[in-house]
């Protein structure tokens, strides 16, 4: 079997189990989730999966891998339609946490997810985002917009608050009614760093 053929056969399949898993995680949670069932979905053995993932764990890290993926283009895409850049950086924040209403995002990235893999801070896509926000507001703070601060301290602070925002969400009883408090909060909060018109 040629080099190419073999690559493109092991996408195909981790491309299934991942598929399986997002399915069988967002419809009967992680804990749920037959291993089982996944595979016999994808119509694969548990084999592939241990070989492509390690084990269920290393898939559900595949499963928010993507999911991260997308929300991040979501909420750039927010960030792209803004007027400005100051309210593109807002609008993306805000995007971030209205994606906790989406049941799939809900269950896999802000319940099971950080129940299973830990704090969401430390997880890989965190870590692009950080220094993305961190490299926003230095372009703010050059044009004047936010005042003078340490890029990095803000942006820790602005997607610590956006992503515990996303949390109390996805968590809430009524997810609607707190995603409304949170995005004031959140805009209320983010407002501080603006440098004083005087």
């Amino acid at each position: 079997m040629a080099v190419g053929q073999r690559t493109r056969m092991m996408e195909e399949t981790r491309a299934k189990l991942i598929r399986a898993a997002r399915s069988a995680f967002a419809e009967q949670g992680y804990a749920a989730a037959s291993m089982d069932e996944l595979t016999a979905a994808a119509g694969l053995t548990r084999g592939a999966l241990y070989h492509n993932f390690g084990d269920k764990k290393g898939l559900l890290r595949a499963v928010i891998a993507q999911l991260d993926a997308e929300m991040v283009a979501k909420a750039r895409a927010a960030r792209d339609r803004a007027e400005t850049p100051w309210l593109g950086f807002l609008e993306e924040g805000v995007a971030y946490i209205e994606l906790a209403l989406e049941p799939e995002i809900q269950r896999i990235m802000l319940l099971d997810g950080p129940a299973v893999l830990g704090d969401p801070s430390q997880w890989p896509g965190q870590n692009a985002c950080l220094q993305e926000t961190t490299m926003t507001i230095e372009a703010l703070i050059a044009s004047g917009t936010v005042r003078p601060m340490d890029a990095e301290a803000a942006a820790r602070l602005v997607n610590g608050a956006a992503l515990n925002a996303a949390l109390w969400v996805a968590a809430s009883d009524d997810p609607p009614a707190v995603l409304a408090k949170a995005v004031e909060a959140f805009r209320c909060l983010a407002s501080g760093l603006l440098k004083s018109r005087e």
